[in-house]
């Protein structure tokens, strides 16, 4: 991928440089944006997702023909379709099995781990290749400061594996899973094309809308999952927030009762990477060795639908 701060101008996907009405130090105040990275010309969703998933593959130390589905989480596929996921399906070189998407926005790569969750517990797979992966350069309004500013393109990706547990806290993997969505409220997120319009459309915001309902949402949601297995927040290891922006992730910590020292934070270096947000800051939390083996880890995320959720999982 290229990497495209705002200065450049990101005239590779524009005709001509644009120049807006802000500065770096608004940016980097109002959302703690630093910089951001934008996928070369040509490079697809599912050219990321791909990258993401053979890295995966490698760390798990397994190959393609090992996993027995593929959810892919993303708002911006290849094409309307064949899914982004069964791409990435072909691209592995896997024959068996099956793959497919899931759109719910930012809150994308949670509805994925909650659904990869549900087909394994209910033997539909044995070991599902989960992944977030966005362009969202590609629906950006570069003339619209309030989102282009915002915004980048990336991928990640984790393996989920059926193990033996004891139906305790203590087992590994997925302990519980909240989702919700709210369809009053998609005006506030939204992006103006698609079938209905004969346009691929841009993406529109309204910013204060969706920071009121993020932080109270978002802690809900967090709050509600580990209710659900009787985990109170002083058992959480990490939180691995969607990384929109630095005021909501810390509004929403402290509404968790967490410090921010308990919080990974990867939107300096990426941006709002919608459906991505989550695995990259899950790969880079492990790199850093924040995110270690037996570790209680929370994660939640809200995107236009409304829709928001939250996952409970010990590393």
């Amino acid at each position: 991928m290229e990497n495209a701060e705002f200065e450049t101008g990101l005239t590779g996907l524009t005709p001509e440089p644009i120049v807006l009405e802000t500065s770096d130090e608004w940016i980097r105040a109002r959302s703690g944006i630093e910089r951001r990275h934008i996928a070369a010309p040509g490079q697809t969703t599912s050219d990321l997702a791909t990258r993401a998933a053979r890295v995966a593959l490698s760390d798990a130390g397994i190959s393609a023909d090992d996993i027995d589905a593929i959810v892919l989480a993303t708002s911006t596929a290849d094409l309307t379709f064949p899914s982004a996921a069964t791409m990435v399906q072909a691209e592995l070189g896997m024959t068996k099995g099956f793959a497919f998407d899931v759109q719910a926005v930012c809150a994308g790569f949670i509805y994925a781990l909650a659904n990869a969750n549900a087909l394994i517990t209910s033997g539909q797979a044995e070991r599902v290749l989960v992944i977030g992966a966005e362009t969202f350069s590609r629906i950006m309004d570069w003339t619209d400061r309030s989102t282009c500013v915002l915004f980048g393109d990336g991928a990640g990706a984790l393996i989920l594996e059926a193990r033996e547990g004891e139906g305790t806290n203590a087992d590994r993997g997925i302990l519980s899973c909240d989702l919700n969505s709210d369809g009053r409220f998609r005006d506030i997120l939204y992006v103006d094309g698609g079938v209905a319009t004969n346009t691929t459309g841009h993406l529109r915001m309204a910013g204060k809308e969706v920071f009121r309902h993020a932080v109270e949402k978002l802690a809900s949601t967090a709050n509600t999952a580990m209710d659900k297995i009787g985990m109170p927040s002083s058992e959480v290891d990490w939180v691995v927030p969607h990384q929109a922006n630095i005021r909501i992730i810390a509004g929403t910590a402290k509404k968790l009762g967490l410090p921010m020292e308990r919080v990974v934070v990867t939107v300096q270096d990426h941006g709002n990477t919608s459906a991505a947000s989550i695995p990259l800051a899950l790969s880079v939390g492990r790199a850093r060795g924040q995110i270690s083996e037996g570790d209680v880890v929370v994660t939640e995320a809200i995107g236009g639908g409304l829709a928001w959720g939250a996952v409970v999982l010990r590393w």
